[in-house]
């Protein structure tokens, strides 16, 4: 199974709005929201990072658009390979420009992650996506596209599925409810069902590091991705932040690097609060004495003194959070709560 390691070695005034159905400026910022999701509504399928090697995968995505009662439409270079990627990078990024300025296009979707979005960054007509926001959404890979159109047009974004996620009952309820009824949901982990006849939970537990509550907007995603874009134009403002953060099939020691990473660069220093979710499959080192990752994450994150958490329900699992980047939030880092405190869709 290839890992993303294989891969990698203005103001509110300025802002030109195509069309005040599908727009408007976030309350008292300068930041725009997406228009909610309704039926029948046109989904832009893309496939941004990775190839599709299976063309069958194409056909699950599409029939899981339908099953949202929505209606799919591929991207011209959806097919398309160029090595592991889905095609040249210019032609990916043409792609999310053509669904951005077409009228019938009101979300786009991923087919997967991967490795390759960092490369379309800088061909993205940003002046175009911001006069046409509409919803984009994803994780693992999709982080920096999600990161880097937020940072670039101020466009409310989501981390959430990609087509190929599982669209079981729970991911999909929450897609429903952020960008459908444009509820503000408040996420925690949810009990496993195997602790029903427990006297304690014993999975999905959370760990506080420091307690307490925090406002501020929330930014987040992928650790490997986000760091690979720290000191780029790509990354939003983290000024007053709850970042959270979420990774895959990475040994400690490297999660301990990346993290460093994101403390040198100045990162954390400008936080309200932190959140860090699942590392599925991210392993002590076999060859020599390891840290435990709750022993990185104290070290890092610990002296900062402020409200952080680990073991939220957030990354590469079954239940796709529907996470909005951009908008204000509430969390309380003793109950693992992360509570929207305004629509993230209009």
């Amino acid at each position: 199974m290839l890992t993303r390691r294989n891969f990698i070695t203005s103001s509110a005034a300025t802002v030109a709005l195509a069309s005040a159905s599908k727009s408007v400026l976030a309350a008292n910022s300068h930041y725009l929201k997406p228009a909610r999701l309704r039926p029948g509504e046109g989904v832009g399928i893309i496939s941004p990072a990775s190839a599709a090697f299976v063309s069958e995968d194409v056909n699950v995505v599409v029939d899981a658009v339908r099953a949202l009662g929505l209606v799919p439409y591929l991207a011209p270079h959806l097919r398309d390979r160029y090595g592991y990627l889905a095609g040249k990078d210019t032609d990916r990024a043409s792609d999310i420009n053509r669904f951005f300025a077409d009228p019938k296009i009101a979300a786009l979707l991923p087919i997967r992650g991967g490795w390759g979005c960092s490369r379309i960054l800088p061909y993205l007509d940003y002046q175009l996506i911001r006069n046409n926001p509409k919803i984009i959404i994803g994780f693992s890979d999709i982080t920096a596209l999600i990161l880097g159109i937020h940072a670039q047009t101020g466009i409310i974004t989501f981390h959430g599925p990609n087509g190929l996620t599982s669209w079981r009952t729970a991911p999909t309820d929450y897609f429903r409810r952020v960008l459908f009824a444009g509820e503000m949901v408040t996420f925690q982990n949810q009990k496993d069902s195997d602790d029903a006849n427990r006297l304690m939970q014993v999975k999905n537990r959370i760990r506080t590091i420091n307690p307490g509550k925090a406002r501020g907007r929330l930014i987040g995603g992928n650790l490997s991705v986000l760091s690979g874009i720290v000191g780029s134009p790509y990354v939003p403002n983290l000024k007053g932040a709850i970042l959270f953060l979420e990774d895959t099939n990475e040994n400690v020691y490297r999660i301990d690097r990346l993290i460093t990473h994101l403390k040198l660069a100045g990162v954390f220093n400008q936080l309200s609060g932190f959140i860090f979710g699942q590392c599925t499959q991210c392993l002590p080192d076999a060859d020599y004495g390891s840290l435990t990752l709750e022993e990185v994450l104290n070290d890092h994150i610990r002296p900062l003194k402020i409200p952080s958490w680990s073991g939220a329900e957030i990354g590469h699992l079954d239940t796709i959070l529907t996470l909005p980047i951009g908008t204000e939030v509430e969390i309380d880092a003793s109950l693992g709560k992360i509570r929207m405190l305004e629509p993230a869709v209009i």
